[in-house]
């Protein structure tokens, strides 16, 4: 969905699909710095590049700091806590096409074996009234894609980077993948509770955030699928992810990519 490029020591070009206008971009980037959010600062404006593209020049971010995932959660507790109105028009967590989890089981159905097929229709039958739970949980500003991809720890404290996917959600919506990294993603064990800590409140016994936990692996291991197509790479990790789901007891953990 997007590349970054270095333009010397302190500038990257970052060439991506327009998920919001630019002025909107712009805006919304501006409103989270008032917040006092550590966030990517634009030196350039924002460029409509034609066809659904945009480019931006953002100032560079070095990671030379500890991680910190307290200070995270700090942030996502700030996030949630800002009045989404403003940025309207904000999508709904699950507007997104990728969790259209039903078609693309169906879509992958031909690439991926029949034990590992049923190992991800069983996660989805664990939640069969998904969408409806989610819907009726409070809807929070949400950066939509907490991970430690889209975090750089620098010394001035953790920059969270990459706003494509914010939308409202359930507060869970933030939580849910730094619940499973030191699971499956190899994180350090105390990732989550360091985050909890700082965000003032864990929700490893909610069962919305228990239901996106499970079902954000079921979406990524889908995406992989699709990406190893014409990838090499994705299909290597969409094989070691499709061990997990066939209940390999030696299933490696994951590879974010």
């Amino acid at each position: 969905m997007s590349s970054l490029s270095a333009c010397g020591d302190h500038v990257v070009v970052r060439i991506a699909r327009a998920a919001h206008s630019a002025d909107a971009e712009t805006r919304f980037l501006d409103a989270m710095q008032a917040a006092g959010l550590r966030v990517p600062r634009l030196v350039r404006e924002i460029v409509d590049l034609g066809d659904g593209w945009s480019a931006c020049a953002l100032e560079r971010v070095v990671a030379d700091g500890p991680v910190d995932w307290c200070e995270v959660g700090r942030m996502v507790a700030t996030v949630h806590s800002i009045d989404p109105a403003p940025f309207t028009p904000l999508p709904w967590c699950l507007d997104f096409a990728h969790w259209d989890i039903d078609a693309g089981l169906a879509g992958i159905a031909d690439d991926t074996d029949e034990a590992a097929m049923a190992g991800l229709r069983a996660a989805l039958g664990r939640w069969p009234d998904w969408r409806r739970t989610l819907a009726a949980e409070p809807q929070v500003l949400s950066h939509g894609d907490v991970h430690p991809g889209n975090v750089v720890f620098t010394a001035a404290g953790p920059v969270l980077i990459d706003w494509d996917l914010r939308c409202r959600a359930p507060r869970g919506w933030d939580h849910a993948a730094v619940r499973t990294w030191p699971t499956r993603w190899g994180g350090t064990a105390s990732m989550y509770t360091d985050f909890a800590r700082g965000y003032g409140m864990s929700l490893e016994a909610d069962a919305a955030t228990d239901c996106l936990a499970e079902l954000r692996l079921v979406v990524a291991t889908v995406m992989r699928v699709m990406a190893g197509r014409t990838d090499s790479l994705a299909a290597d990790e969409a094989s070691q992810r499709l061990r997990y789901w066939r209940g390999e007891p030696d299933a490696p953990q994951w590879v974010a990519q």
